[in-house]
């Protein structure tokens, strides 16, 4: 299996090639600039059959052991297949491989905290609904 390449930003790697047109839409969305100040998720999308139907596990073992993110972020076959794209977020930071789903929408508010240490992966995970995706915080 190919190794997953060190990269400036956290990825989004694809792993379910089922839909091209369903992955460039996912991409359209995780790249809009969000609320009035126009922040964008800082990511790399990872587009190679080489990593086609790998599982978390699998990913996880062709990681870098330098890999600098905390984070990764995958495109599976339920991100493809269902309605509202669910991708899957990966928590690495300390080996944890804990995990949630959130909208394509969501991954800029995501990785931007993340990556600064704003606010940490539970918090995120802590507020899926009851599908387990990350929809955005509620309302108080």
């Amino acid at each position: 299996m190919k190794p997953i390449p060190q990269t400036e930003n956290p990825l989004i790697i694809r792993t379910d090639f089922s839909d091209r047109a369903v992955w460039e839409e996912i991409c359209a969305i995780v790249r809009m600039p969000v609320g009035i100040f126009g922040f964008r998720a800082n990511v790399e999308f990872l587009d190679d059959v080489a990593y086609a139907d790998l599982t978390k596990s699998q990913l996880l073992e062709l990681l870098p052991s330098d890999y600098d993110h905390t984070l990764l972020i995958v495109a599976d076959k339920n991100a493809i297949s269902l309605p509202d794209h669910p991708l899957l977020v990966i928590d690495l930071h300390e080996g944890s491989g804990n995990e949630f789903r959130a909208l394509p929408s969501r991954i800029q508010g995501i990785e931007n905290n993340l990556s600064i240490a704003n606010m940490d992966f539970e918090e995120f995970a802590g507020s899926v609904d009851e599908d387990g995706v990350f929809r955005g915080f509620p309302k108080s």
